[in-house]
């Protein structure tokens, strides 16, 4: 038995008779969780069931490459996840563009005629997106009048009012004058990126939240980051660095079979070979896992979890025996492919160049063959980037998310739950739960601050200031 760290059988000391708590879940949210509860002074202990910490943001070895499982990006208004870098010294690691700029090129244009951009201008809101969007080439002036008009109602509406939540966001850009080229060409092809679907797919009020916080809230808002090393060393050993320095007892492969209350008011979780007990419980693991482990009662009606869906992401990638791209990343129109990154120097890569396709909302591929993807891809690329016509590919493989993200279909927020639950000393965390984000790293790092701060209130624990000074920069 132990109390958030594991003291010896039987043994009392002064130091275990603090308060504790178990963090279930070595993810973004398990980590900021436990961050969080061990800077106000709680003896915490996080458990992953995984090798390693990261969730589904994380690296693995391809010979003596260090791959990504995806690429992942954020934006200067996430800032729980700006917080959350700088928290575990890897800020540095994973830069922000100076002044958002996105490369769009268009399959379907001429050749010389095929790249605009999307970038912003140092002028106050909407005016800092004025010049980008009078000059985009991908659209009419007819539509690029139009989507200002919607950007403009856009901007109107109420994120506080729940019935966007049960309308499509296809369908109000569709009302609002945006025919399907403006929605191909700019909507989805920002929303598709951050919202794990297309805007037919896509929840009114989550997607007016993108808009409204990352084009419409603040001039750089929208500037856009991401890691020039792996994914691994900033959410795995920088992170375990600063749960270690934290004093977070961290165990991996370590994978809880049951969390039960006990008489006392604490709490009982059980692992092979080992029970804890302890003062409270973050449950920061996916939503099917989480209604697996909630005890009866913890929720008014837990099988709503099951109703929140899940959406897949595919990442290919591919290794080229020379360079074929002189930009860090690009967005493509007219074709299957969304958007490609230059992994090759995070990745270790000595020679030649290594790219990687992101692609969201990808249900019609995420199963395929790697053959027919290869078959697929390649040509594709070869359509984009003339360089590749010539060189010699060293080797080509995909990782896939079947369940990266919750699905942001209309309805979904009256399932997602908040940190607290109904059982007292338990709380949930993960970017599935009730943050107003859709599923991303900023949604996770904002739902393991929830959950903290929700259990250090009820463990009469202060708030530690340093974690919260993100609230007010947001």
């Amino acid at each position: 038995m132990s109390d958030g760290a594991r003291p010896a059988p039987g043994q009392r000391t002064p130091e275990s008779a603090a308060r504790g708590a178990v963090v279930i879940g070595g993810g973004l949210a398990g980590i900021t969780a436990a961050l969080a509860l061990a800077d106000a002074g709680v003896r915490v202990t996080l458990l992953e069931g995984r090798p390693r910490l990261g969730g589904l943001a994380f690296s693995f070895q391809r010979g003596e490459l260090t791959v990504d499982n995806g690429q992942h990006v954020y934006l200067r208004c996430c800032t729980a996840y700006r917080w959350f870098l700088d928290r575990i010294e890897g800020a540095a690691l994973a830069p922000l563009q100076d002044r958002l700029d996105v490369p769009v090129v268009d399959l379907a244009k001429p050749a010389g005629r095929r790249l605009g951009r999307l970038r912003r201008d140092p002028l106050p809101v909407p005016l800092h997106l004025g010049r980008s969007l009078a000059a985009y080439p991908h659209l009419s002036l007819a539509e690029r009048a139009s989507v200002g008009r919607a950007a403009l109602a856009l901007k109107g509406l109420d994120l506080a009012d729940p019935t966007l939540d049960t309308q499509d966001f296809g369908s109000w850009l569709a009302a609002h004058g945006q025919s399907a080229r403006a929605v191909e060409a700019l909507w989805d092809l920002v929303g598709v990126a951050t919202l794990n679907a297309v805007a037919g797919d896509s929840s009114l009020g989550l997607a007016a939240m993108v808009f409204k916080t990352g084009l419409l809230s603040d001039p750089g808002a929208a500037d856009i980051g991401w890691a020039h090393v792996p994914l691994g060393e900033l959410h795995d050993r920088l992170a375990r660095r600063a749960l270690d320095s934290a004093g977070v007892r961290t165990e991996v492969r370590s994978r809880v079979t049951s969390v039960s209350a006990m008489e006392n008011g604490g709490w009982r979780v059980e692992v092979p070979g080992e029970r804890i007990e302890t003062d409270a419980v973050v449950l920061a693991v996916p939503q099917r896992e989480a209604y697996e482990l909630l005890p009866p009662g913890a929720l008014d009606a837990p099988e709503r979890l099951l109703e929140i869906g899940t959406a897949p992401i595919l990442n290919v990638h591919v290794l080229y025996d020379r360079k074929v791209l002189a930009r860090p990343f690009f967005a493509a129109l007219g074709t299957p492919v969304q958007w490609v990154f230059d992994r090759t120097h995070a990745s270790g890569l000595r020679s030649g160049q290594y790219l990687a396709l992101s692609q969201s909302a990808a249900q019609d591929d995420i199963d395929l063959p790697v053959a027919e993807l290869r078959a697929r891809y390649v040509p594709e690329l070869e359509k984009l980037l003339p360089g590749t016509r010539g060189a010699v590919i060293e080797d080509f493989f995909v990782t896939r998310e079947r369940t990266a993200t919750f699905a942001p279909t209309p309805g979904v927020g009256r399932l997602r739950p908040g940190a607290r639950t109904k059982a007292s000393g338990l709380y949930l965390a993960g970017a599935w739960t009730a943050t107003g984000w859709p599923a991303t790293m900023e949604s996770a790092v904002r739902s393991g601050v929830s959950a903290a701060d929700a259990a250090l209130r009820a463990l009469g624990r202060p708030r530690p200031s340093r974690l919260f000074a993100f609230e007010e920069a947001a």
